[in-house]
């Protein structure tokens, strides 16, 4: 089953439109993947690595790690998207997600978190501690085929 996001204006393209459609993907419970390392999350968003505007995704994982669906929560300009942990969270409750994994991409190609990103990652933790939906990671993707893990790196603390 697949599921847009939200409606598209009449300025994206179509090749946006294929890529978001085809980035918004539920799994069925046999065939969930288990998202473990960064590049499991570069495989499971590979799609939105290749926009041209930032894309902010988030990954919804059950109680062991398999992935119960990706969605794009929003798709900014070409530098920025607008984030709100509300958006964020209201599909993980919906589908009663055990944790989440933030995800977008950067056009640039350059995966380095910026200020913003890093208050944003904040945000969602402390969101995630009162709604008891455990943040995981934010990593950041490129259509270079890399990625980089604000966990992995340790920049911030996810406990």
């Amino acid at each position: 089953m697949q599921r847009l996001a939200f409606n598209f204006s009449k300025r994206n393209t179509e090749k946006m439109r294929i890529i978001l459609r085809e980035a918004n993907v539920e799994y069925s419970i046999e065939d969930a993947p288990k998202i473990v390392t960064p590049d499991d999350v570069w495989k499971a968003c590979q799609e939105i690595a290749n926009s041209d505007t930032e894309v902010f995704s988030v990954l919804l994982l059950d109680v062991k790690g398999k992935l119960i669906l990706s969605e794009i929560i929003t798709s900014g300009i070409l530098d920025q998207s607008i984030i709100h942990p509300r958006e964020t969270f209201r599909l993980a409750i919906k589908r009663n997600a055990a944790s989440i994994i933030l995800v977008h991409n950067h056009p640039s190609g350059d995966v380095t978190p910026s200020l913003d990103d890093l208050t944003i990652t904040r945000q969602m933790i402390e969101a995630g501690k009162i709604l008891d939906i455990h943040v995981l990671d934010h990593v950041i993707i490129s259509y270079n085929t890399s990625c980089f893990s604000i966990r992995e790196k340790g920049l911030l603390s996810f406990v």
